[in-house]
């Protein structure tokens, strides 16, 4: 097949405008074209009154050949590359331990289905719950302020990405097609096929947790095994080396391969490797508030009269701004059409995310915003991150009355700096509640300040986005893991534990489900790699 890259249409045309621009581009007659698939399609949305759609197309040709030759050097057209994705291996016969997988969010999900397609038979150590019965606990404490420590937002099937906008799209370097493998993959469990084209594909919550089960389902059929509610409380280390693990309720099983996927909030695990001398230190990550606004104001801000547009979706945003005090605040997380949601994982302490259906058809839409942060914002031990996080989840806990609530304060007020006694025409969305008040106490006044100086500033990329009645709920905290478990580039195995493969966002290689899913990819083949090298 041909590849057309860089194919421009208006956003109102017809599949016969498709397929003319086709047969246009490549100088052919309509016999000539056997069929076309989408790979890519995006739109440019600069000129609101004419958005452009662009698309990259692959095209069936009856003498591919000569078409190629007739346009050898233009950029714009090119065969088709091979993104099918190639096995590095199979498990060698007669191999008596297997390998474990901890954690079964989006990094631990593809680790263990790499190693079952490949026959290794991994067992999948998840502290948490089915998702079904997470989903139960996580509605209890939106509903009820009835926290699970163990099934919640951040624990249990599917991981913290179970409970987002369920975003697929993502800014690391994928040379080997990695993130094509998972939207196949994703797209086979039912998803929608339109992941596979969209340029910024989303699942949602509700369509996740179907697609979590049919996986774990094939992972079954191909060898795996599950252990949910089996939290790793000890590893075992001989020599440098991992050798197995301990359970909580106290089994030991023997493994000489480990991938470790536990997430960004795994804190009591991450303090038991370090104990045991596993190799850490601490890595920048930010801290802010969510912010929500009518979707109907960023819908008409970004897209003009084409707002609503089918096509188009929701419209989400990208904000950034360099702060004078030194500090960077961002957009994070945008959700369009979604709600807030509680996050926390620990008893005492209020977190929150968002989160989006597929149908990102809310009232509001929220982001992340937040100030970004390093080492040297909390020094002293490498994990010193997670007691600064506490410290201000704690805080925003108290701040929202101490039942789980939030604290809340409308953004003109923010800026105005005095307390919001009273909502506008925005209605916050993050369940059990919001607390109106003051949010100058829930964070460092660098951070503060720096969303302060922000927010009009964000007023002129998306007029109104400063706008008196939208409302700001503290705090969002777990943007991506405070800490790395560092790996070696090669093997990625643990430097001081072999046998060890950090993953994913817990481990500091990953942000978002994307970028967790193509690690866990990554590390089984270096794990499969290892153990065919070695048997």
């Amino acid at each position: 097949m041909l590849r057309i890259n860089e194919l421009q249409l208006p956003l109102e045309h017809s599949e016969d405008e498709l397929t003319a621009a086709i047969l246009e581009r490549l100088a052919i007659g309509a016999d000539q074209l056997l069929g076309f698939t989408l790979f890519r399609r995006s739109y440019d949305a600069r000129k609101k009154s004419a958005v452009i759609l662009t698309y990259t197309i692959d095209v069936e040709l009856r003498d591919e050949a000569a078409v190629l030759a007739r346009h050898q050097g233009k950029h714009n057209i090119a065969p088709t590359p091979d993104t099918g994705y190639h096995f590095v291996g199979t498990a060698p016969a007669g191999l008596t331990k297997r390998p474990l997988v901890i954690g079964f969010g989006p990094c631990g999900l593809f680790a263990a289905l790499l190693l079952a397609e490949m026959g290794f038979n991994p067992i999948v150590l998840e502290r948490g719950k089915t998702v079904r019965e997470r989903t139960k606990d996580t509605w209890g404490l939106w509903r009820e302020r009835k926290l699970q420590p163990e099934s919640n937002v951040q624990f249990g099937e599917g991981g913290a990405g179970t409970f987002s906008d369920g975003k697929l799209y993502s800014q690391v370097k994928d040379p080997k097609h990695y993130g094509r493998k998972v939207l196949t993959e994703f797209v086979a469990a039912d998803a929608p096929p339109e992941i596979m084209y969209v340029s910024k594909p989303h699942i949602g919550t509700f369509r996740l947790v179907k697609m979590i089960e049919l996986m774990r389902e094939k992972i079954v059929r191909l060898g795996g095994e599950f252990r949910f509610e089996q939290r790793v409380d000890d590893v075992l280390i001989e020599d440098g080396r991992i050798r197995g693990v301990t359970l909580s309720n106290g089994e030991q099983l023997a493994a000489d391969h480990v991938v470790l996927a536990v997430g960004h909030s795994a804190r009591d695990t991450f303090e038991m490797l370090y104990e045991r001398g596993v190799y850490i230190e601490a890595k920048p990550f930010s801290i802010g508030f969510r912010a929500e606004h009518p979707q109907s104001l960023i819908d008409k801000c970004r897209f003009g009269p084409s707002a609503g547009h089918p096509i188009l979706g929701a419209a989400d945003y990208k904000l950034v701004h360099h702060a004078s005090n030194g500090r960077s605040v961002y957009s994070f997380c945008m959700c369009p059409g979604g709600t807030v949601v509680a996050a926390t994982s620990e008893p005492g302490r209020v977190v929150t995310n968002g989160m989006s259906q597929y149908s990102r058809n809310e009232r509001n839409a929220n982001s992340g915003i937040v100030v970004g942060i390093s080492p040297a914002d909390y020094p002293g031990h490498p994990l010193a991150g997670i007691a600064f996080q506490r410290q201000w989840e704690s805080r925003a806990y108290e701040l929202g009355g101490g039942n789980y609530d939030a604290p809340g304060q409308l953004v003109g007020d923010f800026i105005a700096n005095r307390a919001s006694s009273a909502l506008g025409s925005v209605t916050p969305s993050y369940k059990p509640g919001v607390k109106l008040g003051d949010l100058n106490p829930s964070l460092p006044d660098y951070a503060i300040d720096a969303i302060r100086e922000a927010l009009p500033a964000f007023d002129k990329q998306i007029r109104g986005y400063a706008m008196h009645d939208a409302v700001l709920t503290a705090i969002e905290t777990r943007t991506s893991s405070p800490i790395r478990i560092k790996r070696h580039d090669d093997t990625l195995q643990s430097l001081n534990t072999g046998g060890l493969y950090p993953a994913g966002e817990g481990a500091g290689y990953a942000g978002g489900i994307m970028s967790a899913a193509i690690d866990g990819i990554r590390v089984a083949e270096a794990l499969a790699l290892d153990v065919i090298a070695n048997h």
